[in-house]
This record gives structure tokens, C-alpha cells and sequence, in this order.
């Protein structure tokens, strides 16, 4: 922020960062590309305030926290959608090239056989979903993992001694006579 403001940051805060200074406890939390995204909307802001006088630490970190998912180097949802369904395409198979691996991430997650399949409403709808999750834990700095499917509306329990005895059903409906 001293590079940015000069004077105007080091006369209210210093030089150096003090690790008990309340900007330290504000931004507590932020990943290094949310503190980056909020110091690129710094220097590419059209406020003539922002431009001129260094924001409180809470308006830093609304900064960091806001940003679009464009701001984070992310394609735009539809774009992302766009290069999914091009990539999805069984021609595509170890040709694809992917613009942001949260763009992969959400259309595996999507399923490649669906984005080819399904009627575009559902695929995008279902895209849009992944793509958010994706978006969300890129700009938060976390590693992109599983997204957890939904779960059917009714979840049966399964044994071994459950399984066995569906299959010993199974065996004496074959057989003529029904084991229960």
C-alpha cells in the first residue's frame, strides 16, 4: 500500500506491517489471491477517492472479497460453459485445452456425457451450479475437490448380510421358490 499511496499510507500506518495492527486482524482470513484481487481493484478503480487516499481496512477487505470471478483470471459463466460442451466432445479426447482448471473441474463434475447430452437448459443449469462452487473456492484460495453429488431421496442401508439375502431371494425366485 506504501508503493500506491505514498506518504498518505506510511503517515497514518508506517512502514512496516505490524502483525497487531487492526489492517493485520481485518484482512485475517483472505487468501494471498483475494489480497491480490483487492490491490488489482485498487489500481483499476474509477473512484477518484480510492485512487487518492488509501480505503479503511474494512473497505480493503470488502474489496478482496467481492470481486467478480473475472477479476480472479476466471472465465465469464458462459464462456466457461461455452469451452465445457467444446471440450465435452468425444473428438476432443486428449485434445482439449482448458482455459482455468475451475472450468475443467466443473464440467467434470457436470459429467462430459451430459454436457453432450443433455438438453441445454438442464446441462447449463447444471454447469452454472458446478462452475459457482468452482469459482467460489478458487477465489477463496482453497483446492479444488470433489463436489458432492446430491443425494437420491431415499437412502437404503446396505449390509453384507442385506446383500446376501437379496441375492438368496433372487436364487430361489430363479429356482421356483421364493427364500424369505
Amino acid at each position: 500500500m506504501a508503493e500506491l499511496y505514498g506518504t498518505r499510507w506510511t503517515g497514518s500506518f508506517g512502514v512496516s506491517a505490524d502483525q497487531s495492527h487492526a489492517w493485520a486482524a481485518a484482512l485475517g482470513g483472505l487468501s494471498g489471491l483475494q489480497i491480490a484481487a483487492g490491490l488489482a481493484a485498487l489500481t483499476t478503480s474509477q473512484d477518484e477517492q480510492l485512487r487518492k487516499w488509501p480505503p479503511s481496512a474494512p473497505e480493503f477487505r470488502s474489496l478482496c472479497e467481492n470481486r467478480t470471478p473475472e477479476a480472479f483470471g476466471l472465465p465469464s459463466e458462459g464462456q466457461a460453459y461455452r469451452e465445457a460442451c467444446a471440450n465435452a466432445h468425444p473428438a476432443m479426447v486428449d485434445r482439449a485445452r482448458w482455459s482455468h482448471e475451475a472450468v475443467f473441474h466443473a464440467a467434470k463434475e457436470t459429467g462430459f456425457y451430459d454436457l453432450n447430452h443433455m438438453p441445454v437448459q438442464h446441462s447449463r443449469r447444471l454447469f452454472a451450479r458446478n462452475y459457482a462452487i468452482a469459482c467460489r473456492k478458487v477465489m477463496a484460495g482453497e483446492k479444488l475437490a470433489e463436489i458432492p453429488k446430491a443425494l437420491p431421496e431415499k437412502v437404503g442401508r446396505r449390509t453384507e448380510s442385506i446383500g446376501r439375502a437379496a441375492l438368496a431371494n433372487i436364487r430361489g425366485t430363479l429356482q421356483g421358490t421364493n427364500h424369505e
